[in-house]
């Protein structure tokens, strides 16, 4: 754990962008899962550097093995890849598997806390439609199980590792910004910055939000954002231009975009 304080004041805080990679990099030769799923979001965003410094095929190499030490956020982001085709040759089925081995295990991780309180019917109920934007993930498959969704079950939202809190307290002191133009991820349990214009990608249909991951973006929308988000035909970003429609073009200066899904 103060391993990744120390490589997040490093990287993210200090902007040391190459010591805070090489020692993250150091982490995950020694199999350390955070590191590794850590090292994974710089690899997708191409963090520190530009655009073109992303490293798609990377990031998913490095998701696999933070999944296999047990890490549920880089399960659902290689879940989210594959289904996607994202880094990864497309594999709707195997996505969706990895999305609910997630799930179940975010599930048992709370059941297995006594102090939890949650009952058993709180995460047994789920309604698909609860949200006019969300959408089932398998239109033909079995319904009303909440390990079929996307983004997890009906369970109280995860305590933020002690590494992202501590970054999320460090810009909030600095008036909540990474810098000029640059953006915080908006899932308020990460507190990853922008380490340039544009870096994180928007959801495509408000274009209100923007996230490091696929993660982040899932457990935001299951916690908070898919009662807020509300559909426009043309959103504008901070330097007055536009993203496209809500399909799922973005605007701005290389800007992507995430699909609610």
């Amino acid at each position: 754990m103060q391993f990744l304080y120390c490589v997040q004041i490093r990287f993210y805080c200090l902007q040391n962008r190459g010591s805070g990679a090489s020692l993250m990099a150091k982490a995950a030769i020694s199999s350390h899962a955070p590191a590794l799923y850590s090292l994974a979001v710089i690899q997708f965003n191409g963090s520190g550097g530009s655009k073109s410094d992303k490293d798609l095929r990377a990031g998913v190499a490095l998701c696999a093995r933070a999944a296999f030490l047990g890490h549920i956020d880089a399960l659902r982001e290689l879940g989210h890849c594959l289904q996607d085709g994202y880094g990864v040759r497309q594999n709707v089925t195997e996505g969706r598997r990895f999305l609910v081995q997630a799930n179940a295990r975010e599930l048992a991780a709370v059941l297995s806390n006594p102090d939890s309180g949650l009952p058993t019917r709180a995460w047994l109920t789920w309604n698909p439609h609860a949200h006019p934007n969300h959408r089932h993930p398998s239109e033909n498959g079995p319904s009303g199980c909440p390990l079929l969704s996307d983004f997890g079950c009906n369970v109280p939202a995860p305590e933020a590792h002690p590494a992202s809190r501590f970054l999320t307290e460090w810009f909030a002191i600095r008036g909540g910004s990474a810098g000029s133009g640059l953006r915080l991820c908006s899932h308020t349990g990460c507190g990853r910055p922008e380490t340039r214009k544009h870096e994180f990608r928007r959801c495509s249909v408000c274009g209100a939000v923007n996230y490091c991951s696929r993660a982040c973006q899932a457990l935001d929308w299951k916690l908070r954002h898919k009662e807020e988000c509300t559909p426009v035909e043309r959103w504008v970003d901070e330097d007055g231009e536009g993203g496209d429609d809500a399909g799922g073009v973005g605007g701005g200066d290389g800007d992507d975009v995430m699909v609610e899904s």
